[in-house]
């Protein structure tokens, strides 16, 4: 199968550009022929606050050269992970108007919410939520704390909207979560087009023995990661235990700071997947406080594949990820306090968390591996195939019936 792939590459790298990279790449690892068509949102700063609302809304030079390139390639089908701020929805179009087949992954929120993450002012926000335009959020300036930049977001939406992109030109969604595959329901997309494929780990990871005897939080330092709500937690436990963090983001002073008032915190800023792997191999268990509605969680997934339990929020797609008491435990998001209980729980219950060790490793093999991922992914492509192969005959046959004869 050849499969035509796009994806708009985020500033920092992150989750949804490191399921591009492994998604790809087991294609291909099974035969496939993969096209990828990306570009990098660090050309954002060659273009002015004009163009880059024009590109954001409707790009008619990706719209002109993907027709030209999907002529050239001839794709079974086309595959979007993001298409945000450059490539722009008009490159659905483009697929459509050569008459192939469309999926596209929801890793976020965007096509419900203009900060893409139900998020605001340290806390989860629905106003925009089944709305056609989305005016809470320009009002609260959702989109990079900037209100004409929301506004270039909003219209993008309500544009898209009236041209029916979302509904009309995507012929099946891959949510990663029940959760966040209701979510889009509610939000207007067509149930019947979103089918729940999880992330998966790729190649496969090694499980480990969890000896390094600390706690571990990897992620964007950001207020939606729940950050505050770890360190406080830290503070709380008194010393109990060491903490280690990795990641970056726009809470690293805070982060920083907390290192000297608690010791037993160690920041080590960003680090490669092996390291992080390395790290949590040996980590006595993840600790995952996110307080937004994440889609997904592919750092719960990799912690599993190493053997080693979570600790998650009770929120959004992570709460399905994590069976409390068996892989993990689940706390309370927002809540210190909660989170700094069962991190003494499983001081105080080692066998226990051996068990969950154990448990964690085989629900990653039970259901994230490569392999189950690769046959969920080829059935929705050949679903895909199969729906627009449908809806071309049935124009056909529209068209014969309105002949005379």
């Amino acid at each position: 199968m050849k499969i035509f792939v796009i994806h708009n590459y985020y500033q920092q790298l992150g989750g949804e550009d490191r399921v591009f990279a492994s998604e790809t790449s087991l294609l291909e690892a099974k035969g496939h022929q993969v096209v990828r068509y990306t570009i990098h949102n660090d050309a954002v700063a060659d273009l002015n606050p004009i163009q880059l609302a024009g590109a954001t809304v409707w790009n008619q030079e990706i719209y002109r050269e993907l027709r030209q390139l999907l002529r050239q390639e001839k794709p079974q089908l086309v595959h979007f992970h993001n298409s945000f701020p450059l490539i722009s929805p008009s490159a659905y179009h483009a697929a459509r108007a050569e008459g192939l087949p469309v999926v596209q992954t929801l890793h976020n929120y965007r096509l419900l919410c203009p900060s893409a993450v139900f998020f605001r002012q340290g806390q989860v926000c629905e106003d925009c939520l089944g709305n056609f335009v989305p005016w809470s959020g320009v009002v609260h300036a959702c989109y990079r704390e900037n209100r004409a930049a929301t506004g270039m977001v909003s219209a993008m939406l309500t544009l898209h909207r009236v041209l029916k992109t979302w509904t009309e030109t995507v012929d099946l969604y891959i949510a990663l979560s029940e959760f966040s595959r209701q979510k889009f329901i509610q939000g207007g997309l067509p149930a019947d087009k979103i089918l729940v494929k999880p992330n998966f780990v790729y190649p496969n990871l090694e499980p480990s023995t969890g000896s390094g005897e600390y706690a571990l939080f990897v992620g964007r330092l950001s207020p939606e990661k729940g950050v505050d709500t770890l360190l406080a937690a830290w503070e709380k436990l008194q010393g109990k235990y060491p903490l280690k963090i990795v990641g970056d983001g726009p809470l690293k002073e805070q982060v920083i700071q907390a290192t000297t008032r608690i010791p037993e915190i160690e920041w080590l800023g960003w680090k490669s997947n092996e390291e992080v792997y390395e790290l949590m191999g040996a980590a006595t268990m993840l600790i995952f406080p996110s307080e937004w509605y994440e889609t997904f969680g592919r750092v719960v997934v990799e912690a599993f594949a190493k053997g080693t339990p979570v600790l998650a929020a009770d929120i959004g797609g992570i709460a399905e990820l994590v069976a409390s008491g068996r892989t993990g435990l689940r706390f309370r998001p927002g809540d210190p306090e909660d989170l700094a209980r069962q991190v003494e729980w499983c001081l105080n219950h080692p066998t226990k968390l051996a068990q969950m060790r154990c448990n964690a490793r085989t629900e990653f093999e039970t259901k994230y591996t490569a392999e189950q991922n690769y046959q969920m992914l080829i059935s929705i492509y050949r679903e895909s195939i199969r729906i627009r192969n449908h809806q071309t005959l049935t124009k056909i046959f529209d068209g014969l019936t309105k002949i005379p004869f």
